[in-house]
């Protein structure tokens, strides 16, 4: 019986799926490795549709009596999309370096690797590179950023950006590839 065509998921073609539903637990297998994920809401496994629903019920009965089950329903859905990506698609990021004197290199000192950028202040700021992220400077201004798990690969670049955030009048800063700025305009005299 297929309920609400809202939350229904085709499962694509190269990705294998193991579903147990006494423990609500869930094995996504993907050609680039394979993923856990713990549901908290009921879901319905058609392996012949190769088709998974997500109902609205909860497995925990103490969060069941809660109003927000349509947005339990809502976040389980997006993440068996998001799991779905990761293990059949490698993730980036690309960010620019915008200002004079602003670059990055990556040094390796021991066993880390570390992401050396000049920003503009009176010190380097050094960040370590995760070990499950590659990080590649393909011009002094411009660094790439790739990993398996969308999270951590959008957290690396937030923190990146974090160090200087684009300014609103010169639009010097860290900017994402395809970022664009609305400048204002200066005091006239």
């Amino acid at each position: 019986m297929i309920l609400n065509s809202r939350y229904k998921i085709k499962i694509p073609d190269n990705i294998e799926l193991l579903y147990s539903p006494k423990t609500n637990l869930m094995v996504v297998i993907g050609k680039l490795g394979k993923k856990t994920l713990k549901c908290t809401n009921k879901i319905f496994f058609y392996p012949n549709l190769k088709l998974i629903e997500i109902t609205h019920e909860l497995v925990d009965l103490k969060v069941n009596r809660s109003k927000n089950k349509k947005a339990y329903q809502g976040t389980s859905l997006a993440l068996l999309k998001q799991t779905f990506l990761e293990v059949s698609l490698i993730v980036f990021k690309k960010l620019r370096l915008v200002g004079i004197g602003y670059k990055v290199f990556i040094e390796k000192f021991v066993n880390n690797q570390f992401l050396i950028l000049k920003l503009g202040y009176s010190h380097n700021i050094y960040f370590k590179i995760p070990n499950n992220i590659k990080i590649e400077c393909l011009k002094s201004d411009k660094i790439f950023i790739s990993g398996f798990s969308y999270t951590e690969v959008t957290q690396v670049a937030s923190t990146l950006k974090a160090y200087k955030f684009p300014e609103i009048y010169k639009g010097k800063g860290i900017l994402y590839e395809n970022e664009k700025l609305l400048l204002k305009e200066g005091k006239k005299i």
